[in-house]
């Protein structure tokens, strides 16, 4: 193990405060030649909640060369494997103490899919000093038959910490395939009760040969009880269909109960990207994408299903929005980027309004993708309109990630491709975060370099992750995210991790960018953006799944 130490240094990004008007409607004329009402002017905008500069302290490189040997899966493996790259991060922030954080990511990706291990890194003073270790839950990472890990590769790296200190890490690890003969899929949880420093050999809440696929995992520790912790995913049958299956413990992780399935969208429709929200009373929340195909073509919505007994029933789905993200791409080269077209996002504010972000197209009419985000006041029965919260909405903006601080800010990172020029063999692209006091105003920064997507590893699209992590400790902001280096192409992407702290005071001068959040163009797509919508769809299912396409969507007739 090897410790990276803090070097000294903030950044304070500043320009001038952006305001924003409205415009006023006016209404017709009838039969009868009476004069025009005068047209009634709308009400002034309210003044932006203005929040305090935003001001972080340098990102520290968390992620390391792999320490994974050459040939560690045991089989010589189709697809390229992108060495000591590493993508998909998530972050966690221990609620007992947070000084304690712990971050989880992809290591060492394969282009045709999961990585050669997961690895983990720890730190227990705020993110001075950070130490890394692997979780044997693939055969690089020390997995074996004895210890539960015997697996070729891992992916979908996911962590919590309950409300008694004990960590949490769940993962996806696979052999041979999806749907082969001879393949193995499982869904493996691994235990830390010293702070991240060592795990538990793995528990398997399930696994699966070729008759099935499990994909796309997260786990939640319940805030309210230290007993129960939540895994949920998605569990694809070969022959159609993807219900949300579950599984808990309540005892703190000694246990697991079976997986089971807890809500079935039939035969010719799936969910992906499940995860679960704890509201204050105790009650779950989880969240899902729905895919469902009709008449040749797929569509997707954003839904939920409740539980107020921690998980033993579930209630109907209730519908959030229609999902309409088209994906992104290299504008010049055409390149497509594997982002989060499909994986929305949830988050708990303090008071129990909950906040879904995700990517959507609805605010260019299906000309590219922005950040959406509705919010919940009655626990999750009812949903706002969508608003975009990216302050460009001239250029793609994608794979957002959301937390609330125990002070009911709102914090969003995106990735966005505003600084791109012209130059076909770059993608210069940023990570921007957004905060917001209501959901309303926001204020942003840029709190990555520039750097180049163009060389990320391509894994059916150039691959960041499908998510990126987001926290917060002593209501400080934790983003843990992924950028490219600098043209070193084996070393194509390294994990960083940055603290954004607000200062007590502020004037508007110090703002990098205030705006407001924006609605949809238009109520309804029109057919031409809803055949966009379908394209993405597939080709995203396609990129997570070969073949998807051929086994979920009916033959044309």
């Amino acid at each position: 193990m090897k410790a990276v130490r803090l070097k000294p240094g903030r950044w304070l990004f500043v320009s001038a405060l952006i305001a924003a008007g409205g415009l006023a409607a006016c209404g017709g004329g009838s039969d009868s030649p009476a004069p025009a009402p005068a047209p009634v002017p709308a009400p002034p905008p309210p003044p932006p909640v203005v929040l305090p500069p935003l001001v972080t302290d340098a990102p520290v490189l968390i992620s390391a060369a792999s320490p994974f040997p050459a040939g560690c899966t045991g089989v010589a493996g189709a697809g390229a494997p992108y060495t000591n790259a590493e993508v998909e991060p998530y972050v966690a922030v221990n609620p007992r103490d947070p000084a304690n954080i712990v971050a989880v990511w992809q290591q060492d990706r394969w282009a045709n899919g999961s990585a050669n291990g997961l690895m983990t890194a720890t730190t227990t003073n705020g993110g001075v000093n950070w130490t890394r270790v692997a979780v044997p839950f693939s055969r690089c990472a020390g997995g074996t038959v004895a210890n539960g890990g015997d697996y070729e590769r891992a992916t979908d790296p996911w962590v919590t910490i309950s409300p008694d200190g004990v960590a949490f890490q769940m993962a996806l690890s696979t052999s041979v395939g999806t749907f082969i003969a001879g393949s193995a899929n499982a869904m493996l949880v691994s235990r830390s009760a010293d702070g991240g420093r060592t795990w538990s050999n793995p528990a398997t809440l399930i696994r699966d040969g070729a008759t099935h696929f499990n994909d796309k995992n997260t786990i939640t520790a319940d805030p309210t009880d230290a007993r129960y912790v939540y895994a949920v995913w998605d569990r694809l049958v070969a022959t159609g269909g993807g219900p949300s299956y579950f599984a808990r413990t309540t005892d703190g992780g000694l246990t697991w109960e079976a997986a089971r399935s807890i809500y079935d969208p039939g035969l010719l429709s799936q969910t992906i990207g499940n995860v679960i929200a704890v509201l204050p009373d105790g009650t779950l929340v989880n969240l899902f994408a729905q895919l469902d195909t009709a008449g040749g073509a797929t569509v997707a919505s954003l839904r939920i299903v409740r539980s107020t007994d921690k998980g033993a029933t579930w209630s109907p789905s209730i519908r959030i929005a229609d999902l309409l993200s088209i994906g992104a791409r290299d504008p010049e080269a055409g390149t497509p980027i594997r982002d989060s077209a499909l994986i929305p996002q949830i988050a708990v504010a303090p008071n129990g309004d909950l906040w879904v972000v995700w990517q959507d197209a609805r605010f260019s009419g299906g000309a590219r993708d922005g950040i959406a985000l509705s919010r919940s006041t009655d626990g999750g029965a009812t949903w706002s309109p969508p608003v975009q919260v990216n302050s460009e909405p001239g250029v793609q903006a994608f794979m957002p990630s959301i937390h609330v601080r125990a002070d009911g800010t709102i914090g969003i990172s995106y990735y966005d491709l505003r600084s791109n020029t012209p130059d076909p063999s770059t993608l210069p692209t940023e990570l921007i975060f957004a905060r917001s006091a209501n959901g309303a105003t926001w204020q942003e920064n840029r709190i990555s370099q520039t750097f180049d997507l163009a060389i990320a590893p391509n894994a059916r699209g150039l691959f960041l992750g499908d998510y990126q992590g987001l926290s917060s400790a002593n209501n400080v902001f934790v983003p843990v995210y992924v950028r490219t280096s600098a043209g070193d192409l084996t070393n194509r992407t390294d994990v960083y991790a940055l603290m954004a702290n607000s200062l007590l005071a502020a004037t508007t001068s110090d703002l990098a960018r205030a705006h407001r959040a924006l609605p949809a163009l238009a109520a309804e797509p029109d057919a031409q953006f809803r055949q966009r919508v379908h394209e993405n769809i597939v080709q995203s299912m396609n990129r997570r799944i070969a073949g998807w396409s051929e086994r979920y969507l009916p033959a044309p007739r």
